[in-house]
């Protein structure tokens, strides 16, 4: 039984990383560049506006559920004897750290910070500079652990899925 829930945590675990990373992907490419051809003041109204908007149930429920289906993954498959644990492990590690803690440590702070910007305002050149040069190194970031969560946690169960 144990066997099966975790089989089932760490496969909704690694899609949950997959359409994150999808999410993140799309605003490192299409999203911030698109800003970057805007006027600075035009830039930071419509991000100030998509960080409001992502911040919804669904979205929330997938960031969040899926840090807490890795981590339920990793802490069963321990007590499995299928599949390869310290992968689905080190999957969740990925995600909980390489994505789900930058978040809050990096990208949520920025996000912050550029609320507070008056996108008119004579600070808003520089603060839009210092907000995408660092959102998108961190987000980038995110992208990769984020993909290498999915691709570890699928290794991970692998052998469990196929037998």
């Amino acid at each position: 039984m144990i066997d099966r829930i975790a089989l089932i945590a760490t496969v909704v675990a690694a899609v949950g990383c997959g359409l994150v990373a999808g999410v993140l992907l799309a605003f490192s490419l299409s999203v911030l560049p698109g800003l970057a051809s805007l006027p600075v003041s035009d830039a930071i109204a419509a991000m100030q506006r998509f960080n409001a908007a992502i911040l919804n149930p669904l979205f929330l429920v997938l960031f969040v559920g899926t840090a807490v289906l890795s981590t339920l993954a990793a802490v069963l498959s321990a007590s499995t004897s299928r599949g390869a644990p310290a992968l689905v492990v080190a999957g969740a590690v990925l995600y909980v750290l390489g994505c789900f803690a930058i978040t809050g440590v990096l990208n949520v702070p920025l996000n912050d910070a550029l609320a507070a910007v008056d996108p008119g305002s004579t600070a808003a050149v520089e603060a839009w500079q210092n907000f995408t040069e660092k959102w998108t190194r961190c987000n980038n970031i995110r992208v990769v652990a984020a993909t290498a969560a999915c691709t570890v946690l699928i290794l991970g169960q692998g052998r469990s899925a196929l037998g």
